[in-house]
């Protein structure tokens, strides 16, 4: 299939589903009629031509599926004849017509999607699947569960949505600040898994972070006027801009600040450095925002000695009291290391090895690891290096730390043999 005809299935399957869901109600039946005609399109599309009006097209088809199957239920055939005299377009109607007043619904989607019932993993997995158009095999790849169990966790969340009796409309207005929150949280779970994979043999997955880039830009589209979507949007740009740097011709990873900065995305920077300066202008900032802004800074910096470190370390305190969290105090910490120096980076970071939180998380024993090495205590940063390698299931970061190690043990190696030829 063309890709141009397939980015368009993609950016069309939310409106679609939305549009019979809001109409009909049936959630799983609705993204069957759906996965059909968008099958029929892969099928007729190249062939044929993509018709005048696509997303008409797609609507007709998905919802002559869909009559077609409640009219093969017997028991339901009474009630389904009904729904289908009022809402159904006739079968007269040829693909391409679509009613007037249609909308785009991928917001309410989106909500219904993240519905607080939901877990944060069944959320993201919902929203891959019905907003994002991933098929199941395509989430189960990215998240390393067989097809089966996240079949089963989509069609449990499906269930949950239905035994909540959640309508398909926006939340009141009381809720809709919070249910906009849950669904950038799950766009950003989405992006940083993408960006920096929680396990497997790979580093980055390119398909989920562009992935959770275009559905940030369909949110921002639909809601131009709030900062904190804005400020998502400039912060995955402004860090996706660095993927094509973070590893080398050897696989491995390479940290920010050894990172060839002209391999860097400059259209992908200038966006997100646009949007960002823009939002800070007329929204009082928040925990996106602030992120975005901290990634601007670093984007600036031609080399890492330009880097802006006191404008950094004020910005994660900005950031600690916005949302106060381990991760952000840890980030905090490797700031302060970099402007009053590494003690008292480690200092700040003895505060949290008592936060269950951080408990099972290798990253706490890799930045100790790295201020230690800093600060000169090499068999320390060893030790520190060590559990974090222990403790990653992500293959590239602990072949990365285990290069550290060797590294330390060869400075180590050659500093014995200088003091005894």
């Amino acid at each position: 299939m063309p890709v141009a005809v397939e980015d368009l299935l993609r950016e069309l399957a939310p409106q679609v589903l939305g549009t019979l869901v809001r109409r009909h109600g049936a959630f799983d039946a609705c993204e069957d009629a759906v996965q059909e005609a968008l099958l029929a399109a892969a099928v007729q599309w190249p062939e044929e031509g993509v018709p005048e009006n696509p997303r008409g097209w797609l609507l007709t088809v998905a919802t002559r599926r869909l009559t077609d199957q409640w009219r093969s239920e017997r028991a339901r055939r009474d009630r389904e004849a009904a729904v289908a005299l009022r809402e159904v377009p006739t079968g007269d109607e040829a693909p391409g017509e679509d009613r007037p007043g249609d909308r785009d619904d991928t917001l309410t989607l989106l909500f219904l999607c993240c519905h607080p019932a939901l877990t944060p993993s069944s959320q993201v997995a919902l929203t891959l699947r019905a907003v994002g158009g991933l098929t199941t095999a395509q989430i189960a790849r990215a998240f390393l569960v067989p097809e089966a169990t996240m079949a089963q966790r989509i069609s449990r969340a499906k269930q949950r949505i239905k035994a909540t009796g959640a309508r398909f409309a926006p939340p009141p207005p009381a809720e809709r600040d919070e249910r906009i929150r849950a669904v950038l949280h799950v766009l950003y779970l989405i992006f940083n898994e993408g960006y920096t994979a929680s396990s497997g043999p790979d580093l980055q997955r390119a398909d989920l972070t562009a992935e959770a880039v275009r559905l940030a830009r369909a949110v921002h589209g639909l809601l131009p006027g709030d900062g904190e979507v804005t400020g998502l949007l400039a912060l995955m740009l402004l860090t996706d801009a660095r993927r094509p740097a973070r590893t080398g011709a050897d696989g491995l990873l390479v940290p920010l600040s050894e990172q060839d900065r002209t391999r860097w995305d400059a259209g992908a920077i200038a966006e997100g450095a646009r949007l960002i300066t823009d939002a800070l202008t007329w929204s009082p900032p928040g925990p996106y925002q602030v992120q975005a802004a901290i990634a601007a800074v670093h984007a600036e910096a031609a080399r890492p000695e330009d880097t802006d470190w006191p404008q950094i370390l004020a910005l994660y305190r900005l950031l600690s009291h916005l949302a106060p969290n381990p991760m952000v105090t840890l980030n905090e910490a490797v700031a302060l290391a970099m402007v009053h120096g590494p003690r008292a980076g480690l200092d700040l970071l003895a505060t949290l090895d008592g936060d269950e939180r951080l408990s099972e998380h290798h990253r706490l024993a890799a930045v100790r690891a790295h201020l230690l090495e800093q600060a000169g205590d090499t068999a320390a940063a060893r030790r520190a290096y060590r559990e974090a390698a222990r403790g990653t299931t992500s293959l590239p970061e602990q072949r990365y730390l285990e290069a550290r190690i060797a590294r330390l043990d060869g400075e180590d190696h050659h500093g014995n043999d200088d003091a005894n030829p």
